[in-house]
């Protein structure tokens, strides 16, 4: 097929964040969001994965069960289960524990309204 451009399991973003991103960190560009595959200061185009399965850190004390879906809240940099004023990022693949620092995430935006 000649229109065809690349897979798109991963992007080149720019990293949005004053502060950088770290290799691992989840990056929200625009609605595009990704899991950074290098460290980058704001502004660096990176890599980012846009499909797959990744832990990440979530909302301290919160637990979340397998299945539930997720979103990222991007002021915080985390995974949560709330959805007003986040981003739907996918899945909770493994249930998380109140006291654990990340989620197992598969990524695949699924919509807040189920839709």
């Amino acid at each position: 097929m000649r229109n065809f451009v690349q897979p798109g399991d991963s992007l080149a973003v720019a990293v949005p964040y004053a502060g950088g991103v770290t290799a691992g960190q989840g990056v929200l560009v625009g609605a595009l969001f990704g899991v950074a595959a290098v460290d980058g200061a704001q502004n660096a185009v990176i890599e980012a994965a846009t499909q797959g399965v990744f832990d990440l850190t979530k909302e301290p004390s919160l637990a979340i069960s397998a299945g539930a879906r997720v979103f990222w809240d991007n002021t915080n940099r985390r995974v949560t289960t709330t959805a007003t004023g986040n981003f739907s990022i996918g899945i909770a693949t493994q249930a998380a524990l109140a006291a654990d620092a990340t989620v197992r995430v598969w990524l695949n935006r699924v919509p807040a309204s189920g839709a």
